[in-house]
């Protein structure tokens, strides 16, 4: 088959397996938020750094809009068009997570093979390769779990596996 995709990328992972890791991930994030007690979800900090609310808002702010911009090619500023009023519940940051998760589910299927080798500029500033975005969403995902995974041991609260995804 020299037309397929996979010939001519070398693919080495397909669409739906980069999905489910994505998925893995964002299950896990959620595990994350739900293990914060409601007020230090919104108050509590090390070192100067936001709260895990406010972290998990910017990474709502990131899948949504961001997987619309994979499967739409239109792609807003960063922030934009996302007049989410300041969550302030636990429950409330679960429902807009829950919805950006719904989102990917839904937008997923519509992104053809060849777009994740298409570069562009994602949230108008950050040009990269289709594939590479997303990593980068799942990447800062990660990162910020990470500063949750700190959090949380430093309130005596034993965070979930990382591995159980």
């Amino acid at each position: 088959m020299e037309n397929s995709i996979q010939e001519k990328t070398g693919t080495a992972i397909t669409s739906e397996a980069l999905l489910e890791d994505w998925q893995g991930h964002r299950r896990l994030t959620r595990r994350v938020i739900e293990a914060f007690p409601e007020k230090d979800l919104f108050e509590f900090s090390i070192g100067g750094m936001r709260p895990f609310s406010e972290l998990a808002m910017e990474m709502i702010m990131m899948a949504g809009p961001g997987i619309e911009g994979v499967a739409t090619k239109k792609w807003k500023q960063f922030g934009e068009g996302t007049e989410i009023s300041k969550p302030k519940s636990r429950e409330e940051i679960l429902k807009l997570w829950d919805e950006a998760t719904e989102k990917i589910d839904k937008l997923w299927p519509t992104i053809p093979a060849e777009r994740f080798q298409e570069v562009e500029a994602a949230f108008g500033q950050y040009e990269n390769p289709i594939y590479a975005t997303i990593l980068y969403f799942i990447d800062n995902e990660i990162h910020h779990r990470g500063q949750g995974y700190v959090y949380l041991r430093a309130l005596g609260i034993e965070p979930p596996y990382f591995w159980e995804r």
